[in-house]
């Protein structure tokens, strides 16, 4: 999203590239950066990586940081976090004395990833830590006092949150009744007040300092950072003397994958951790993440991208429709023959949850929606577990924040939200729960979840649109689609789409490049797929051809343009150029998101 009149990242105007004001998607297509001489886009191929790096907004002086993002050129002190040494030091206390330690972590790939991280670190450590992960549908989210006192009964002297438990008021405090010491490692947005916990790292609490610089990590991240600063801890105690360190880098195949999945952006740390940690994801070291990825049918070292469609959702099949300890256990696992059942259990669970999750899609598609900012659609009998997806399809359909809500038959509801760069969903849906219009909520910028009576769900509505109206429209109004390059259709081949590569790895916050390609006639172009996908072949006036894709777009205007394009007249195809390995021999094709008449 860019707003008219906006400078880009190197401080030069905003241009129409092509001259395309309203494509058929009805918006403007801008530069994401002029190039560093001040022309109208374009780049040489050997300043291609330096003219991706600088329209992400990476100064000259850090590019060569930024070609190779490492941890040592990115990872901040651990201590300028609040509460992390007194986290640090408390655990490093439980390792000494051999106490008995529990983690109780989120069902999503972000919780999934922090518990085993720190399972896997406190094991190295001499620590045989249990893990507690929620049942989605009969326990809901986050910490409950229930839990936290029978931990405690169990055996437990310490308990560490992870991806939860920052305003897990109740819960906290029957923990301090217990009493059991807790350490709270969370990212999500924070009220002013928090609960009681022994320590709570949060980047995103309201009082935090330096620390608030890193508000973009996911929970692994953070709970990396606390392992770092344990480690130092311990290391300063003397503690391995005549005994080996936990190697943390070994670790970063959780991190990576924790941090695509949850859809944290790749700026700084976080680009460093999935840059490090697909290399070590490479090496097969973690053999619950090998099975996945055969299980994934996944041919060669998984991407960024693989992370995020490919290994994350399967994790998030266990908790969203199975049982929701799958992904810690095939996370933690020794066991080569328990990897790989478990990866095929998700591999078959994450089959059922598309086909329940097509059923929730449709019913929500079929509510009427008006004119709202904010669209806030409820059934009975949905799945709480596909909500979160079929939340972000109708954001990305309608253009605004979307939430989905299942109610129960209890007349309580769990709802999921998905948000549209430039509007704050979850300081929104936190606001609602200090309003009293919810049981409980909370989340970041561009998800959310809650919980709430079936009664509250229209007033819940209206305090949304009342609240976040004025920013949709001002981020529907600055809509653009930023464009990186344009070629021809014969530039369009695999070299490009490796040199693009070199300046990824690509994500929310730090987007692939994106190109334009043109102009073309559409040669041939049909249905495919049950989503209603628009695959064509589209030829230049070049006279080369090239393979094209819109996915999910058979119903849209876009999908309409391309199947229904006359010979005589020609488009321009804005989108990301991807290598197909399908005939066995590298081919590229370009994935549309938008197109424009050229004549």
């Amino acid at each position: 999203m860019v707003s008219r009149g906006e400078l880009d990242p190197v401080g030069a105007p905003l241009v129409n590239v092509l001259g395309i004001t309203q494509s058929i998607l009805g918006q403007p297509w801008r530069w994401r950066a002029l190039s560093a001489d001040g022309r109208d886009g374009g780049f040489t191929p050997d300043d291609l990586v330096t003219q991706i790096l600088l329209a992400r907004g990476v100064p000259r002086e850090a590019l060569a940081l930024h070609r190779t993002p490492s941890i040592r050129g990115f990872m901040p002190d651990p201590s300028i976090f609040r509460d992390m040494d007194r986290a640090a030091e408390r655990l490093a206390d439980a390792v000494q004395a051999a106490e008995t330690v529990a983690v109780f972590g989120d069902y999503d790939v972000d919780g999934a990833t922090s518990a085993a991280l720190m399972l896997r670190l406190l094991g190295d450590l001499g620590i045989a830590a249990t893990a507690y992960i929620p049942d989605r549908l009969t326990e809901g989210y986050g910490p409950s006092a229930e839990v936290m006192v029978r931990l405690a009964r169990e055996g437990a002297s310490l308990i560490v949150t992870v991806d939860c438990g920052a305003q897990a008021f109740d819960a906290l405090e029957a923990a301090r009744l217990a009493p059991v010491d807790v350490i709270v490692v969370d990212h999500h947005k924070c009220a002013a007040a928090l609960p009681h916990a022994h320590a709570l790292v949060n980047p995103n609490r309201l009082d935090e300092d330096e620390g608030a610089a890193h508000g973009h990590l996911a929970a692994v991240g953070v709970a990396f950072l606390l392992g770092a600063a344990l480690v130092r801890t311990l290391r300063a105690r003397g503690h391995f003397a005549g005994r080996a360190e936990p190697r943390m880098l070994d670790l970063l195949d959780l991190v990576a994958l924790g941090t695509v999945a949850d859809v944290a952006q790749l700026r700084g740390l976080n680009r460093a951790f999935v840059t490090q940690g697909l290399k070590i994801m490479a090496q097969g070291r973690n053999l619950g993440l090998a099975a996945l990825v055969e299980a994934s049918r996944l041919t060669r070292a998984p991407t960024a991208t693989d992370l995020g469609f490919a290994l994350g959702p399967r994790i998030n099949a266990g908790g969203r429709v199975g049982r929701s300890d799958l992904g810690v256990r095939l996370l933690t696992t020794q066991d080569a023959d328990e990897a790989r059942a478990i990866a095929a259990e998700l591999d078959r669970l994450n089959e059922e949850r598309r086909a329940i999750e097509g059923v929730v899609q449709d019913a929500a598609d079929a509510h009427p929606h008006g004119e709202r900012r904010v669209r806030v659609v409820a059934g009975a009998g949905w799945h709480p577990g596909v909500i979160g997806i079929v939340a972000g399809r109708l954001k990305e359909r309608l253009g605004r924040p979307a939430i989905v809500i299942a109610l129960g038959e209890d007349g309580i509801g769990k709802g999921s939200g998905r948000s549209i760069a430039g509007v704050d969903l979850g300081a929104a849906v936190l606001a609602a729960k200090e309003h009293g219009l919810l049981v409980a909520g909370g989340g970041h910028a561009m998800a959310a979840g809650l919980t709430i009576a079936a009664d509250r769900v229209a007033a819940f509505a209206d305090f949304l649109e009342a609240r976040l109206a004025d920013a949709v429209d001002r981020a529907r109004e600055d809509r653009a689609l930023l464009v990186d390059a344009v070629m021809a259709p014969g530039g369009v081949n695999p070299e490009l789409v490796e040199a693009m590569d070199a300046g990824g790895p690509y994500g929310m916050g730090w987007p692939a490049p994106r190109i334009a390609a043109g102009p073309v006639r559409v040669v041939k172009a049909d249905l495919v797929g049950q989503g209603g996908h628009v695959r064509a072949i589209v030829a230049g006036d070049d006279g080369r051809s090239l393979k094209t894709v819109a996915f999910r777009a058979g119903e849209t205007p876009l999908g309409q343009a391309l199947l229904g394009a006359p010979p005589h007249r020609r488009l321009w195809l804005a989108g990301r150029a991807k290598v197909d390995l399908w005939s066995g021999r590298a081919t590229a094709e370009l994935h549309v998101e938008d197109a424009a008449w050229a004549d």
